[in-house]
C-alpha cells in the first residue's frame, strides 16, 4: 500500500515552484517599479517633467491591462514553460533597454513596450497557482509568492540606491547602471524558465507518477465541484461578479501604485534630503512590514477559512493609515507608511482566491487576466491621479487622501461580497 498522500505531494510542489515564482516576481516588479528609484536624477538628466513621468509610469499599465486576458489564453495555449520564458527574457531586454532611454520619446516607448512584455506574467501566475495548488491551500501559496513585491521594494531599494552611486562609472549616469543590471538579471531568470519549469501536474518532472495522478485528481476533483462554475471564455465577462472583482481589484492595484512610485520622494521629503543610499535604506521598512503581514496574515485567512472579512479589514487600515500620513510627524508617518504597504500586498492573495472559486476552464483563465486588466488601468491611473490632486488643491497630503479613499472604496466592496465566497462551504 502506498504512504503517499496529498499534503506531501502539495509540500514538494510548494518547494518546487514557490521559490521560482518569486525570484521571477521580484526580478518583474523591480523592473516595473525601479524608474521610481531613479525619478529625481532621471528627470533631471533627460529633461522630463512631472507630467510626463506621470504618464510613462502609467502608460505600462494601459498595454498590461487590454493584453493580460489574451496573454493568459496564450500561455494555456503554449504552455507555461514556453510562454513565460520568452516574456521574461524580452522584459529583461526592454529594462536594460531603459539605461538608453534619454529623452521623453524613448522612455514613453519603452514603458509601452515593457507593459506588453510583462502583460502575461502576473495573471499567468496566478492562473499557474490554481492549476497546481488545492483552494484550500491556496491563499498561503499566494501569500508566498505575493512576498516577491515586498521582497523587490525591501531588497531592491537598497540595491536600486546603491546603483544609483553609481554615477560617473564608465561616464554613465547611475540609472544607466541600475536599469542595465537588473534587466540582466531578469533576462538570465528567462532563459532559466526553458530548464526548470513544469507545464502542468502530469507533466512534472519532480513528481513521480503516482504523485502526478494524485495531485491531477485533486485539481480536476476541485473544478468539477465548483458551483455554477463558468467554464467558456464569454461567460467571464457576462458574469457580474467578475466585474465587481475587477473593480475591487482596480482600487487595491490604485493603492499600491499610487504608493510605489512616489515613496522614495515621499520618504526624502520627510527625511528632508534628497533621494539617496540612506533614503533607500528607510524605504525598505514599509516592505519588510509587508513581508511580515504577506506571510502571516493569508495563512490566517487559510486557517479560519474566511476571506471576505479579513481581505475587507486589511485593505480599510491600509487606506485609512495612508490618509492619515499626510497629517501626522515623520515617526508616525513612516509608521503609516509601513501599515498601508503591509495592507496592500497582504490583502491581494486572499482576494485572488475569489474570483477563481467561481470559474474555471477558459473562462478562468481569461478572467484572471481581466480583473488584472482593471488593476492595471487603475494602476495607469494612479500616479496621475495622485500629481493632479497635489496640482489642483496646492498641497502633498490631497494626493494621498485621493488614493486612500480609492483604497478604501474597495474595501466596502469586498464587505459587500457574499460572506462565505472563495471557500468550500
Amino acid at each position: 500500500m502506498s504512504n503517499i498522500n496529498l499534503l506531501s505531494v502539495i509540500k514538494k510542489t510548494k518547494i518546487r515552484l514557490i521559490p521560482f515564482m518569486l525570484i521571477l516576481y521580484v526580478l518583474a516588479f523591480l523592473d516595473r517599479s525601479n524608474i521610481g528609484f531613479a525619478k529625481e536624477s532621471y528627470q533631471i538628466d533627460i529633461g522630463l517633467s512631472n507630467e510626463a513621468y506621470a504618464l510613462g509610469a502609467g502608460l505600462f499599465f494601459v498595454v498590461y491591462a487590454f493584453l493580460g486576458a489574451p496573454a493568459n489564453l496564450c500561455l494555456k495555449k503554449f504552455g507555461a514553460r514556453n510562454w513565460i520564458g520568452v516574456t521574461t527574457l524580452a522584459w529583461g531586454v526592454l529594462s536594460a533597454g531603459m539605461g538608453f532611454a534619454d529623452s521623453e520619446v524613448k522612455f514613453l516607448t519603452i514603458r509601452i513596450l515593457l507593459g506588453i512584455t510583462e502583460a502575461g506574467f502576473f495573471p499567468g501566475m496566478i492562473y499557474l497557482t490554481s492549476q497546481w495548488f488545492p483552494q484550500a491551500n491556496r491563499a498561503a501559496v499566494m501569500g508566498l509568492f505575493y512576498m516577491g513585491a515586498p521582497l523587490a521594494m525591501a531588497f531592491g531599494s537598497p540595491l536600486s540606491g546603491a546603483l544609483l552611486e553609481l554615477h560617473g562609472f564608465l561616464n554613465h549616469p547611475g540609472w544607466f547602471w541600475m536599469f542595465i543590471i537588473e534587466g540582466a538579471l531578469a533576462i538570465i531568470a528567462g532563459i532559466w524558465t526553458f530548464f526548470y519549469l513544469d507545464n502542468t501536474p502530469e507533466t512534472a518532472r519532480f513528481l513521480s507518477a503516482e504523485e502526478k495522478q494524485l495531485l491531477a485528481n485533486q485539481m480536476q476533483s476541485e473544478e468539477n465541484n465548483k458551483k455554477a462554475a463558468s467554464a467558456k471564455l464569454m461567460d467571464a465577462l457576462k458574469n457580474p461578479r467578475i466585474w465587481h472583482f475587477a473593480i475591487i481589484y482596480g482600487c487595491i492595484q490604485c493603492g499600491v501604485y499610487g504608493l510605489i512610485f512616489f515613496l522614495p520622494s515621499q520618504v526624502a521629503s520627510i527625511m528632508g534630503s534628497k533621494v539617496n543610499f540612506m533614503t533607500s535604506l528607510v524605504t525598505t521598512l514599509p516592505w519588510l512590514c509587508a513581508l511580515l503581514g504577506t506571510f502571516f496574515i493569508p495563512r490566517y485567512s487559510d486557517k479560519v477559512q474566511e476571506r471576505r472579512n479579513t481581505c475587507a479589514t486589511t485593505l480599510l487600515v491600509g487606506g485609512l493609515a495612508l490618509g492619515l500620513s499626510a497629517y501626522v510627524g515623520a515617526v508616525p508617518a513612516i509608521i503609516a507608511l509601513c501599515i498601508a504597504g503591509t495592507a496592500y500586498f497582504a490583502c491581494q492573495p486572499i482576494f485572488w482566491i475569489m474570483p477563481s472559486s467561481i470559474l474555471t476552464g477558459n473562462a478562468l483563465a481569461a478572467g484572471i487576466g481581466f480583473v488584472n486588466m482593471f488593476g492595471a488601468l487603475f494602476s495607469f491611473g494612479a500616479p496621475i491621479l495622485r500629481q493632479h490632486s497635489e496640482n489642483i488643491i496646492g498641497t502633498p497630503a490631497a494626493g494621498l487622501l485621493s488614493i486612500g479613499i480609492v483604497v478604501v472604496i474597495g474595501s466596502i466592496l469586498i464587505f459587500i461580497l457574499p460572506k462565505n465566497v472563495g471557500t468550500n462551504n
